[in-house]
């Protein structure tokens, strides 16, 4: 994906204070899949050891044996808390969720797109 500005137009703040991170190739126990009304699809709650559990694109994981999984790619769940009339870079969008950056730099995290709205080069 091509790196694209985005204004916020609806504020949103994490509910998850400690999100999972891991690298390449970490072990994932992984479970349900999310189901709601926003058509965030094919998003799992998986764990790693060492920490609280979160949800992972399914693009990332691979799948072993059962509920056990790996990671394909490096990955953060951290959600990045924004307001209206903000602008971000958007680099990633995946199930329904853009990775930004805040344009000072100062932060990064996952927004959902919905609360964005592109803006034209």
């Amino acid at each position: 994906m091509s790196v694209k500005k985005y204004l916020v137009v609806s504020p949103h703040e994490s509910e998850f204070p400690n999100p999972i991170t891991f690298r390449k190739g970490a072990p994932l126990v992984v479970g349900e899949e999310y189901e709601g009304s926003e058509g965030w699809d094919n998003w799992f709650l998986c764990s790693t050891p060492g920490q609280e559990p979160g949800w992972v694109p399914g693009q990332i994981i691979e799948r072993l044996d059962g509920t056990a999984g790996r990671a394909l790619d490096d990955y953060t769940a951290r959600e990045l808390d924004v307001q209206e009339g903000e602008v971000l870079i958007g680099t990633r969008a995946l199930n329904g969720w853009l990775w930004c950056e805040k344009s000072s730099g100062s932060a990064s995290g996952w927004v959902p797109l919905e609360n964005l709205k592109e803006i034209p080069e």
